[in-house]
Order: C-alpha cells, then structure tokens, then sequence
C-alpha cells in the first residue's frame, strides 16, 4: 500500500520491524517533521544516510528502503526531541517531494510473504539457542528485549528482533532491513551471531587467563612464606629453591676464588631480599650473567698441523702469510701445550677474504667462532660494559662474545677496528687496550661484572682497512699482517675453485646446466671488474649464473655455455679496456703508481705550459704533500734547468699547470714525485714519456730518490693496467719478495737513486745535459751548509 507521509533521515542506526527504539533528534528538519507527523497520524518513515557525516543529506544520500515506524511518545527539551517509536513494516521510497520544510515521499509497503517450512523453522530455533548462548557469555541485552526475543514470534520478527541487538555496522543492518527472503535473512543473522560469540569466547579466554595467572602469582607468594615459616620452625636452612639452584650452579661454573665468594655475597644478598624488589632483578640478571660466563670450560686442542693447513689451503687460495702465521702458532701451541693467544690484524683493501679467513682459522683450530663488528661504535660501553648502577646495564661486546661462544677459548673476530669513532661517550678503541694487550688481558674488567675475566687464551683476529686511524697505542699491541690486492691470475683461480662453485650452489645449478669457459672467465675478469678483492667479480658471476637459471626454468634444454665471444649477451657491453695505459706516447704526461684504501692503482700526470709569470696551478683534489711534492719538483727543475738544457729564465715567461685526473677524488702523499717531475720536464723539453713505464718514488730537492710504501699494491696495479717496466727507489728492491712471481716475470723492474736516471729511462729521447753542477743549499749556520 502507498502512503504519503515525513521521512526523516538517520545517521548511523537501524530501526527493524517489531521493535522498540528511543532516539534523540535535533536537526531543523527531523524536528519539524516529528511535530507535523505527532500532530496527525503519528507515522513516520525512517531511512538511512549513506554517509553519516552529512549534515543535510539529500535524497541522494539516504538508501531507497526504510522502516516505517509509530510514534509511541515524544518529550521536547533543550532544542531536542527524544521520541520512542515501534517499528511497524519495512517500506520502500518511490519518491521525495522537497518542497516542504522537511522531507515528505510518497512510500510502498513492504509484504513479507510467510515461511512456515520444516528448514526455517529449524533455523528459528538454531538462532534461539545461539542466542542463548552468547547471553551465557557474557553479551549485554535488556532483559524485555531478551525476553520478547524467546518468546512466540514469526521467523520474520525473530530474525527483526535478534538484528536490533546484533554489535553490526550501520551499513550491515541496512544489508539485514533490505533482505525480504526470510531464510536468507535468517541464516545471515545466524552469521553474524556466529561471528559475534567466537568474539565472545576469545574475550572469556582472555580475562580467565588473566584472571589463573594473578591466582597463581598470588598463591605462589603465599606458599613461598609458607614454606620459609615451616622450614624456619623445623630448624633446617632456610635457602628457598631459587638459592639452592643459583648455587649448584656456582659449584659446577669453576670461578676463580674471588670471583666464586663475591658471588656467594650476592646469592645471599638476594635470598634475603623480598622478590618484589626492584633490586632483586638487578641482582637475579647479574647472576645469570656471571653464571653464564664459561670460566672453566674450553675447547680441547686436537692440533693436527696437516689437517689445519689442509683446511686453510681449502678456505682460500694465496695469503701463504698468514696460513704460514697461523700454522706457526699451532707448532708452538703443540710443543709448549699452552701459549697465549696471538692479537692478529688483517690489513688489506676490501673483498680479499680478512673476515672470511676468521671462519677458516676457527675450523682449523676446532674453536668456536664469534665474530663483533666495531664500525660505527662510539660509545666506550659497548666494550666495557655499563655499570650495574644504570637501567638495563648490560656487558660489553667482549663478555657478551665470550658467553655466547661457551668457551674461554674461542676465535674472537673483531672486525673493522679501523672504523671505531670516539665522542662525548668515551673512546671505545682505548677501551681495547687491555683487552688486546697480551700482558693484561687475564685480568679484563669489564664494569658491568666487576670481576676480573681472564681473555689471554683467545685468539683475537681483527680486520681493517687502513692503519692510519687506528691510535698508535693500539696498533702498538697487534701482530699486523699486510693483505694485498689479487693479480689477474690469482683471480682466476679464486673464480674457477672457490666463487663459481659456491655461486652455482646458491643459483640452484648444475654442472649439466651451464659452463663458464676459461677465456670467459677471464675476460669477465679484464673488462668488468678492476679491483683489489673479488667482490666486484662475484657479483658479475652471480649476473651470469642469474641469467643462465632464468632460462633453466623457462624449460631451456641442454647445457648453457658461456664463452668469450657471448659473455656481452649475459652482462652487457665491456666497461673495462683490456688496460690503461695511452695509446702513444705523450709529452707532459707521466704514469705515477699510487696506493688506495682498496688496493693500488696508477695515477696519470699531466702538464701543461701557457704564456704567464711563472704560476704553479695544481688541480685534481690534491693534498697538502703532494702540493708540496709539486712545489719541489719545479725547484730542482729550476735548479738544474741549465744541465737539462732548459732555459733557465722559463718560469719568468709560462705559467705551468699540473693536473691529476679524476679530480673528484682526493689524493695525497709524496710518492708521485718522480712521477711529476718526469711530466714537467717532458713539458718543459717537448720530449714524449714512454707510456709502458710507470713509476714511484719521492723526489728531494738534489734530485735524490726515496723510499716509499705500498710496493706491491703498486706493481699489482702497474701490471693490471698493462704497464711494462716499473721505476722505483733502490730502497725498495727488498719489497719485491711479496710481490706474485707471476707478476715478476711479466715485468722489467728499474731501481734508481737520483732523478737523472729516471729521466734516461721515462723519456723517449736523452736529455741534451750538460756536466751536472750539485747545487749549493745555503744555511744560517754556514757550518750546517752542506
């Protein structure tokens, strides 16, 4: 039936058939409309905002099925209305006329058609008894409700009835309003309920586990002074259960006399304190950790020197050094049965194996292995540990290493030393000093234990990249093995026994699957990679093999092989010339040989002269010494310019400018003094410098040539780049022992003393000298004056 009538929107409720709501009213619209309906007929419809944040809603925003409802009674206050309606039948809007002060529509009731059917009837009394149920567990429903709900109804009104008080949003009880199928209505309602008794019961769970764990915190407590009182009556020790297993645990930890009574102190400090006490965790954590501490328990040494050279040779090719020191150091263990332990640090540019070879040393020795990474540490705590006296103190990385290990003789690694920092927290690389020095670290004290902890039978390994900014003191304790850069060859190796094989096993691959040829292998290593470690060509293996398991699993057959001529399709265009050396031979331009943070390199000088005052311009990022070196190179120039038959007068008419490419790059150091002095004078005397001769050494202002470090990073470089004769300092034939024989063969070594010799051999054409004058060096004193 059609009705004319009010229809007043509601933000976020549902008013259902055959129930009663009272509801607060208060904007213009809804008032006006309850007065006008409460005058005449008192029926109303109610519809549903879409959005409930609308203040004024159009027809628009409100759904198109309601409820239409009766006004029982009405009460006005404060510019409000609080109205109880009934809800009478569900009704659908067919239209809105807005021309009045409030909403009127012209409304269908809607007939439910009854369902007397064995399944409904069936589903009535499911919901009656879930209902029920989520009453028992503790759902809020007023009594009346409750009791018109289990009382004689329709299923249309027991499925209106339990959607009321069902805990839904707004939009889910519109869902329930619109279903006009009384199953279907139903057996959503009985959904929903489900839903909301699983709710139910978890809460229940919830509060009654809550509720177990204080009963027995409380009924612990109770029995604990219980049974002190009984045992305190008997006469026997009162120690409670928690005493006498911190002391078993003391008997058994074989701790030094002192340290075993100060632990006794603190058992009983804390039997006799209240467990309720904050302090007694304090002390309960401090226990465990000295508890903890293996200080008894070591591994054995089964040492079998051909097993542990075996194992090292295994892990990682080259590095005999330090397989030479390590091996030397398990001699000496076997004959003398005890040693202390060595303060090893590994020196050498990233990806040459420093931290891995810790692994190895541990295996060979049958040790544990910890490993702690300093870099970036700045507070001195996290060596030494916090006092007891802060919250949440804790032990340094040392004890927490050593606990962690089990044994009081693992490897320690500490990796990274180089990169400790220091501020207002302390210096955490001085708080190493002790324990890294041999002569003290039986006794370490750490704050947070306040008991000496004997470190002298573990085997420290630290790593670094650089010595500069380790303290002196510092470095003054450690054995200090130099790791140099690999040479073509090693690298080579290192790709065909150990990073292809372990690369194929993380990809998934097999030998059936793919091969990697040897020219492959070797071209991957000259055009994509230049480096000191093998971390660069690991991850271009890792591409190729990426690549090769790509089209294993799209079902590709056969063997996959990788070749010289095809490696391009796998990693793209080559980004490395097969050298770097120029293509002819250049004047003012030199080849220095330069060391680096990540191995060596070769470092290109370059002059040019210009019409000026006799300016020195220096470009490239260059650092204070070698500005200097710059400097002094130009004065033993003008010093001999005669013998080298340059004008003497040239400084007062050119300006010269040198330049190290790359000048985003800093560089420093003298070592490039024969380097430079070579392009000025290729400069001054338009004579080429041979492009396959590199060279080092630091220039005086006689012209003499001095030693200089980082040998063999340098000829690694030279031989990398394609150089092939190499000048260096007299002083620095002895470094060549470390230098690959490989490498040796491949290379002509030249070692001077004076500048003059460098010169016959870098330039392409003899200088037009003439008899060498030394210059005289005057001095204040002239007795100094040599």
């Amino acid at each position: 039936m059609e009705r004319y009538i009010p229809i007043i929107p509601i933000r976020d409720g549902i008013i259902f058939p055959n129930t009663d709501s009272v509801l607060t009213f208060g904007r213009p619209k809804s008032l006006a409309a309850l007065e006008s309906s409460f005058t005449q007929e008192r029926v109303v419809a109610f519809v549903l905002q879409k959005n409930s944040r609308i203040n004024d809603p159009e027809p628009t925003d409100l759904y198109t099925v309601g409820t239409l409802c009766h006004i029982e009674r009405m009460i006005k206050a404060d510019g409000e209305i609080n109205a109880q309606v009934r809800g009478l039948s569900r009704i659908q809007v067919l239209e809105y006329d807005e021309s009045t002060a409030f909403l009127m529509g012209r409304v269908l009731e809607i007939e439910e058609t009854p369902d007397d059917s064995a399944e409904v009837k069936a589903l009535c009394n499911h919901l009656t008894n879930e209902f029920r149920r989520a009453m028992n567990l503790g759902k809020f429903v007023d009594f009346l409700v409750f009791m018109n709900i289990m009382s004689e109804n329709t299923p249309s009104q027991l499925a209106d009835l339990v959607s009321s008080v069902l805990d839904l949003k707004p939009a889910e009880k519109q869902v329930l309003l619109e279903e006009l199928d009384v199953k279907k209505r139903l057996e959503k309602v009985i959904d929903y309920l489900a839903k909301e008794i699983k709710v139910l019961e978890l809460e229940k769970k919830i509060a009654s586990k809550t509720q177990e764990r204080f009963e027995k915190g409380a009924r612990e407590v109770m029995l604990r002074e219980r049974l002190k009182t009984i045992e305190k009556e008997l006469g026997e020790n009162d120690e409670d259960s928690e005493t006498r297993e911190l002391l078993l645990k003391l008997r058994d930890a074989g701790m030094p006399k002192d340290t075993e009574e100060k632990a006794r102190k603190e058992i009983k400090k804390l039997s006799q304190m209240n467990q309720f006490n904050p302090e007694a965790g304090y002390i309960r954590n401090y226990l465990d950790w000295l508890l903890a501490l293996p200080w008894s328990k070591e591994s054995k040494s089964n040492i079998d020197i051909a097993v542990a050279e075996k194992i090292l040779n295994q892990d990682h090719f080259g590095l005999d050094k330090v397989k030479e020191r390590i091996v030397e150091y398990l001699a000496v263990n076997k004959l003398a049965g005890k040693m202390k332990g060595p303060i090893l640090c590994f020196v050498g540019p990233p990806g040459v194996g420093k931290t891995s070879l810790g692994k190895s040393i541990a295996r060979a020795l049958d040790r544990k292995f910890i490993k702690v990474s300093l870099g970036g540490i700045r507070d001195e705590a996290e060596i030494r540990g916090h006092r007891r006296t802060y919250v949440g103190a804790l032990p340094g990385r040392i004890i927490q290493g050593i606990k962690d290990a089990g044994t009081r003789n693992p490897v320690f690694m500490l990796d990274e030393i180089d990169k400790v920092g220091a501020d207002f927290r302390g210096d955490p690389s001085s708080a190493l000093l002790e324990a890294l020095d041999p002569e003290q670290n039986n006794v370490f004290s750490d704050h947070y234990l306040e008991v000496p902890f004997d470190l002298s039978d573990v085997m420290f390994v630290t790593t670094a990249n650089v010595l500069d900014t380790i303290p002196p003191a510092l470095r003054d304790r450690l054995e200090i093995i130099q790791f140099s850069g690999y040479t073509q060859e090693e690298k080579f190796r290192i790709t065909k026994g150990f990073l292809l094989k372990k690369e194929m096993e993380s990809h998934g691959l097999k030998d059936s699957q793919v091969q990697i040829t040897d020219k492959a292998i070797r071209f991957v290593i000259d055009h994509y990679t230049r480096e000191a470690g093998v971390r660069g060509l690991e991850r271009q293996v890792a591409t190729i093999l990426r690549k090769v398991a790509k089209m294993v699993a799209e079902g590709k057959k056969g063997k996959v092989v990788v070749t010289e001529k095809n490696v391009t399709k796998f990693l793209g265009p080559t980004r490395l010339g097969s050298t770097l050396i120029e293509k002819q031979d250049e004047v003012g331009m030199s080849t220095g040989l330069a060391w680096t943070e990540a191995g060596g390199d070769i470092l290109f000088i370059e002059v040019a002269l210009m019409p000026g005052k006799g300016s020195l311009i220096l470009t490239g990022q260059l650092g204070d010494v070698m500005k200097e070196s710059c400097q002094a190179a130009l004065s033993y120039i003008r010093a001999r310019a005669q013998q080298m038959g340059i004008s003497e007068k040239f400084f007062q008419k050119m300006d010269i400018h040198v330049h190290v490419p790359e000048g985003a790059v800093p560089k420093d150091g003298p070592s490039a003094g024969t380097a430079i002095t070579t392009a000025i004078v290729s400069a001054l005397t338009k004579i080429p410098v041979n492009r396959t001769v590199g060279m080092t050494g630091e220039v005086t202002l006689r012209g003499r040539v001095l030693e200089i470090g980082g040998i063999k990073e340098k000829v690694i470089a030279a031989h990398r780049a394609g150089l092939k004769t190499v000048i260096m300092p007299k002083e620095n034939k002895k470094d060549l022992e470390d230098v690959p024989k490989e490498v040796l063969k491949k290379m002509k070594f030249v070692f001077v003393e004076h500048m003059d010799e460098v010169l016959n051999i870098a330039l392409t054409k003899p200088l037009k000298q003439k008899e060498y004058q030394r210059p005289v060096l005057y001095a204040a004193n002239p007795q100094q004056a040599d």
